[in-house]
């Protein structure tokens, strides 16, 4: 692979690669990027629980209804499946 070199501007200290100038990141704005992809990486994970829960809920009160009236399985399965799938 071949290497190539980075430029350093001598006014603003930012540095060319492939032609295109990139800046260095502050402390500020490192620390806010860092903090950012945290914060979306314990959104997406906290956002997750709910639904879970949910199809966790709808498929126990599902095996309570067949348990109680084994003759309706063929409609509380249909049901469980068609309202509780996470593939909908």
């Amino acid at each position: 692979m071949k290497s190539r070199k980075r430029a350093k501007n001598p006014k603003n200290g930012s540095e060319q690669r492939n032609g295109e100038e990139q800046k260095e990141l502050t402390y500020h704005e490192s620390t806010d990027f860092c903090a950012s992809v945290i914060a979306a990486g314990l959104a997406v994970g906290l956002a997750s629980i709910g639904p879970g829960v949910g199809q966790g809920t709808a498929a126990g009160q599902a095996v309570e209804g067949i348990a109680r009236q084994p003759e309706a399985e063929g409609k509380i399965r249909a049901l469980a499946l068609l309202f509780a799938n996470p593939f909908v």
